[in-house]
């Protein structure tokens, strides 16, 4: 079995492990001096290493290897309102990263339900899941912003933001898709967005859009989004 590390710490042909990195490889995988490991920066590099050190508070590993990954040629931001739940939320965390996810928005809304995160314990959930699913690319994790903020600062070309009005017609996100064009998915609380958000989304040129005849809950219509982003780029 294949298990990735992670580290951001490259020096003169050596990768440094942080504590709990090294914690990890050798306590729960056991690995020793001399063992090769798998190790990636989160920004697309790939190195394969030989530990030459382990300490109680790091690991040293030399670098014998080295492989490039190219990004992908759109991106997707999905910006989501944080479930009252935080373990849905950390679920939707984990599975948008291994689907395929370039970075990811916490969104404050009017009909929040969770108004704080911990936003070093979502960093971890997004780092796991990285090295889970053997990606080399870490995807960005934003603080929790205002939907205002997130919407008036725009850059992706592609905008579509969810959305569930009684007896309206909408189209289905799957067939407004373009391939390879960066791409940004809103997808609100429990509540809904409220009439001016969408009002200020459409504004910024945000299309709405549905997932479809039922009503998901948020984490889930967020998953949902994620895999038809990816499968209309393939």
């Amino acid at each position: 079995m294949n298990i990735l590390s992670y580290t951001t710490r490259i020096e003169a042909g050596f990768a440094y492990l942080d504590e709990e990195e090294g914690r990890h490889i050798a306590t729960v995988l056991r690995h020793k001096v001399g063992d090769r490991l798998e190790i990636t920066n989160g920004k697309g590099t790939l190195w394969t290493t030989e530990i030459t050190e382990i300490g109680k508070r790091h690991v040293i590993a030399r670098i014998v290897g080295e492989k490039i990954f190219s990004p992908a040629p759109a991106r997707l931001h999905m910006a989501v309102a944080p479930t009252k739940n935080i373990e849905r939320f950390e679920w939707f965390l984990e599975k948008a990263v291994e689907i395929g996810v370039d970075s990811i928005t916490p969104l404050l809304c009017r009909h929040s339900e969770r108004t704080t995160v911990r936003h070093d314990r979502l960093e971890k959930v997004v780092v796991s899941a990285m090295k889970q699913c053997l990606r080399t690319y870490l995807p960005v994790l934003h603080p929790l912003t205002p939907f205002k903020k997130v919407v008036e600062n725009l850059a992706e070309s592609q905008r579509f933001i969810g959305w569930c009005p009684p007896e309206s017609e909408m189209p289905h996100l799957k067939t407004v898709l373009a391939p390879q064009q960066d791409t940004v998915i809103f997808i609100g609380p429990e509540g809904d967005f409220s009439p001016e958000e969408i009002a200020l989304a459409q504004q910024h040129q945000c299309t709405p859009i549905t997932l479809g005849a039922a009503r998901l809950r948020t984490e889930t219509a967020a998953v949902f989004a994620c895999s038809v982003f990816n499968v209309s780029q393939l």
